[in-house]
């Protein structure tokens, strides 16, 4: 007998019939994430690095992104990465890096967008949740935002935070 969550749905393929299952109020699945690193007009630029996690009260912080010089020689690279403190506190002392899946190098200028799924989001348990995202950039400053967001969520659900220095407009969205 089929789950009463989900509904069964007829159908031919190549003469003989098959039947398939389907979530009827399937949740959301994919959180879009869209990071904004601003132009900067400074004498010594360098490309920030960043950290993206979710936090939930009395769960251990899930980084599930990290720019940073991580094909330096020797691991040069992740002695910096205390500079990026909310997140070294959290999460980033306790990992083992380069992290399969969530290290990345750092970006330029500019709108990047990342999808994340349900479990790499760690969002497995109903409640509230907080995408954090912060930068911190070698001869710059140092920026930390936050968009709560409820898990499930609905589907077109989100949110929009603006940066004022080192970050410029980040967005999620739920499909």
């Amino acid at each position: 007998m089929p789950n009463p969550r989900t509904i069964a749905i007829a159908g031919s393929a190549a003469g003989s019939a098959a039947l398939l299952a389907v979530p009827a109020a399937a949740a959301p699945g994919t959180m879009d994430v869209t990071v904004t690193i601003p132009r900067l007009t400074v004498a010594e630029y360098h490309r920030p690095y960043v950290a993206i996690w979710v936090e939930k009260d009395g769960a251990k912080a899930k980084t599930v992104a990290l720019w940073y010089d991580h094909d330096m020689k020797g691991g040069e690279g992740t002695k910096w990465l205390r500079d990026i403190r909310q997140w070294w506190r959290a999460a980033g002392r306790a990992m083992r890096l380069p992290a399969d899946g969530i290290t990345g190098a750092t970006r330029a200028p500019g709108t990047h967008r990342l999808s994340f799924s349900r479990a790499q989001l760690g969002a497995a348990a109903p409640g509230s949740y907080t995408l954090v995202i912060e930068a911190a950039r070698e001869v710059g400053g140092r920026e930390l935002l936050r968009i709560p967001f409820t898990w499930p969520a609905a589907a077109g659900a989100g949110g929009k935070v603006a940066g004022k220095t080192e970050l410029g407009t980040i967005s999620l969205a739920f499909r």
